[in-house]
């Protein structure tokens, strides 16, 4: 038997009857198509989506199609990658608009259907509006640029394509191993041409997410390393959310005494308070973990990509005969660190090893030491946090501080870029595994709010925190009008500091003295040493339809926060933070960022010496 549909009519009733299932758990694949209509996609997928109503394939309308993906990406890492959404837009400036996205969802290796339009594939008018052409290449469009950004990436030239196309993305969009951002560009043709589809290809599928157990003679070279070592240290990072692994971390923890550290991705993976939690490591680590990771003797890496932040640029783990073992679903990343691979699923390989471990404890006055290191840090932690005059203005910890005497284990605090994630890896007490939502592997300005939107379309009970900075704010504020026509209550924390504060004080340690990084008028030399400038974020916030609440002093944010978690609206807290103070821990470990071997200011020659210093530490792993 067939059904008469177009291609899009089709792709939109295949894609509803797509699902994931794990550990008896069956999750619907595709939770909700985002959209921006234009010529190259409104006659096709916009029809099909009104022709096939709420109930098949829930429409959720973006204003600004980046957005759209981060808010689809956000979504797919609340749902540990078992759910994720789909994107559409037109061709052009829609589909180019993609790419950032695209990029931000397959460095982070979280799913997210992209469906673009493009130009015609018969070719009637050529060019047709917003098509680029190409002197050498006929058939190249701007849908090209997603190819390198993409997992997964088809042009649909014929109706019939759509069937082997739209399988081969589910299977990448499924695959933890694989997945990523998944394009299928539909010619705006083809989207709206009718076929006789065979009824096999709309009937439920169940995409069975894999959790591979380790190879018998993998695991025993990893316990025996285990055993040999003295000073073991667990990172952990974002392949232990995705496989819901934390109770497996734990009881490695507990049966062992090993210490777990935890990267940007895979902070929360045990809870602050664990006795073996001894926070972020790296280069925006604590000062317990990287001490720990620099006089490590093995180093087991739990779902990790080893960034360079992680390894402080290939510095920080710097006992001449540190070892490897890496678990990881995905051979590539198991074999960094020239380490004794573990391929297999995190949550799997964790109890594996687990049991291979019986009876094996790590020293008592290993324990001992990383103890009290991490009470040492605490104590750092609430030096930050304190605020001992309720009247001044905050500092950005103490804004932390404040922030967490509010929320509770449900709530998901969010953030990407700036100063922040710095603070965060290092201050952030995580209380539940998907808390902490910091996006640290393309640390992409402008996630932060259309994240908040779909972390809470994929968690609708739990508050939603988004920390924003000036700079970030002004890159993409467009969708909290989302947020207000949804009726979604994220709450965002917006940080007035006049400019690029992260990346200001970065400039200035390389040399390049804060050049370009300040939000003020242009002084008579032609830098930005003015005044700062007049604009008002939370009035621009208030007029995009969010409820504000300014806050001035330590004790109106504490008041502004309450409040804001209390409220059923959209809601933004403005506060001006002020400088940090000595009671705010810097960087842990270096970080590569190359300074100008040659220069005639002082700064950037001092900066050249500190930076060959620094470098001469780097050591690669044989």
């Amino acid at each position: 038997m067939t059904r008469r549909l177009t291609v899009a009519q089709a792709l939109v009733e295949f894609l509803a009857h797509q699902y994931t299932e794990r550990d008896g758990h069956r999750h619907r694949l595709i939770g909700a198509c985002w959209g921006i209509f234009g010529h190259g996609n409104v006659a096709g997928l916009g029809q099909a989506l009104v022709q096939a109503g709420r109930h098949t394939m829930p429409y959720l309308q973006g204003r600004n199609e980046q957005a759209m993906v981060h808010a689809a990406t956000a979504y797919a890492r609340q749902r540990n990658r078992l759910s994720a959404q789909a994107v559409t837009t037109s061709i052009g400036p829609g589909a180019t608009n993609l790419v950032t996205g695209a990029a931000l969802a397959t460095v982070n290796r979280l799913p997210v259907l992209l469906l673009p339009g493009d130009a015609f594939a018969t070719r009637p008018a050529d060019p047709v509006l917003q098509q680029l052409e190409s002197p050498y290449a006929g058939d190249l469009s701007v849908n090209d640029a997603l190819r390198p950004v993409s997992r997964w990436f088809d042009r649909v030239h014929r109706p019939e394509a759509l069937i082997p196309a739209a399988l081969q993305a589910v299977r990448v969009l499924t695959d933890p191993v694989e997945t990523g951002a998944v394009t299928l560009a539909l010619p705006q043709d083809v989207q709206t041409e009718a076929w006789d589809w065979p009824e096999q290809f709309f009937a439920d599928r169940v995409w069975h997410v894999r959790r591979p157990a380790p190879d018998a003679g993998e695991l025993d070279r990893a316990a025996r390393a285990v055993r040999a070592a003295r000073r073991p240290v667990i990172v952990a990072g974002g392949g232990v959310h995705h496989s819901e692994a934390e109770d497996a971390l734990r009881e490695l923890a507990d049966a062992t005494g090993i210490p777990v550290a935890s990267t940007q991705a895979g902070k929360g993976s045990l809870r602050h308070d664990h006795p073996a939690d001894v926070g972020g490591v790296g280069h925006t680590g604590t000062a317990v973990a990287d001490d720990l990771a620099r006089t490590a003797d093995l180093v087991i890496g739990v779902g990790t990509r080893y960034t360079d932040f992680t390894t402080a640029s290939g510095t920080l783990f710097a006992d001449p005969a540190v070892r490897f073992v890496n678990l990881n679903v995905a051979a590539c990343d198991a074999h960094k660190m020239a380490a004794l691979p573990l391929v297999a699923d995190a949550r799997t390989g964790l109890a594996a090893l687990t049991g291979a471990l019986a009876g094996h404890h790590v020293a008592p006055e290993y324990e001992g030491e990383y103890t009290a290191g991490k009470q040492a840090w605490q104590a750092v932690v609430d030096a930050a946090y304190a605020a001992p005059d309720p009247g001044a203005r905050p500092t950005q910890s103490q804004l932390l501080g404040a922030l967490d005497a509010v929320v509770g284990d449900d709530d998901v605090v969010i953030n990407a870029a700036g100063s922040l994630p710095g603070d965060l890896h290092r201050l952030w007490r995580s209380r539940s595994p998907r808390q902490y939502h910091v996006e640290y592997g393309y640390s992409c300005m402008g996630y932060e709010i259309p994240a908040a939107i779909g972390v809470r379309l994929a968690a609708p009970d739990r508050p939603v925190w988004a920390l924003v900075g000036d700079g970030t704010y002004l890159m993409m504020p467009t969708e909290i009008v989302t947020a207000v026509q949804e009726g979604l209550p994220v709450n965002l924390v917006l940080v007035q500091n006049h400019g690029y504060a992260s990346i200001g004080g970065l400039s200035r340690q390389v040399g390049a003295e804060g050049h370009g990084t300040a939000y003020r008028f242009r002084d008579p030399d032609g830098g930005y040493t003015g005044d700062p400038l007049p604009v008002d974020l939370a009035a621009n916030a208030a007029s995009l339809g969010m409820d504000v609440l300014r806050a001035d002093t330590v004790a109106q944010l504490r008041d502004a926060l309450a409040a804001a978690r209390a409220s059923d609206r959209p809601t933004c807290v403005h506060v001006e933070t002020a400088p940090a103070t000595g009671a705010t821990p810097g960087a842990q470990a270096w970080w590569d960022v190359p300074v100008a071997a040659t220069a005639t200011r002082p700064a950037a020659v001092e900066a050249r010496e500190h930076y060959e210093r620094e470098v001469a530490a780097r050591r690669r792993p044989l």
